[in-house]
């Protein structure tokens, strides 16, 4: 049975990594609402992969593709939407986040576990000579920036996508049970 907050969108924010496309689906499955994975919309509105607009546009015009998506995005209602893992470096994007009436969820990974499900990927900032180095950089680099947008954290290491989704279903309701209340 899909059961759905009322009225709204859950933004997963995260690491490379961590787990929003796969949780993601999960969660909007078990909702009964629609999935956007934000660089797959990306790609299919710019019909290039996402190290192809780096290429060519380098991250700057990447992240203003991104910003105008998420802008999009943050007003629309009842869907689950994966954003990319650098989408909180740009403070316009963090302000759209925390102006939105959605859930964002922060999804954290190990820097162990984002290495080990990124290896052998085409991700644009992992193509360099230390990967690992990279990933706790960006991880610590990261980390406050999408604690400051969160308003629910949520640890994925080890974690199934049908548990994960459910828990983080319930941790969706007790918040929006806080807000209420306040």
């Amino acid at each position: 049975m899909a059961v759905q907050p009322p009225n709204r969108t859950i933004f997963l924010v995260g690491m490379m990594g961590a787990g929003k496309s796969t949780i993601g689906k999960a969660l909007a499955a078990l909702m009964g609402t629609k999935f956007v994975d934000l660089d797959r919309e990306l790609e299919e509105r710019c019909g290039v992969s996402i190290p192809h607009i780096f290429e060519t546009e380098g991250e700057a015009g990447f992240r203003c593709r991104e910003t105008r998506l998420l802008q999009e995005y943050a007003k629309a209602s009842d869907m689950v939407v994966a954003t990319g893992g650098g989408v909180v470096t740009r403070e316009e994007n963090r302000e759209i986040l925390k102006a939105s009436p959605a859930v964002a969820v922060h999804l954290k990974v190990s820097p162990e576990e984002c290495f080990r499900r990124t290896q052998g990927t085409d991700r644009p900032l992992l193509q360099c000579a230390d990967p690992m180095e990279k990933i706790c950089r960006l991880l610590q680099e990261r980390g406050p920036l999408y604690e400051e947008v969160a308003d629910i954290s949520y640890e994925t290491d080890g974690m199934k996508a049908a548990r994960a989704a459910q828990e983080l279903l319930n941790s969706i309701h007790q918040h929006q049970l806080v807000k209420e209340q306040e």
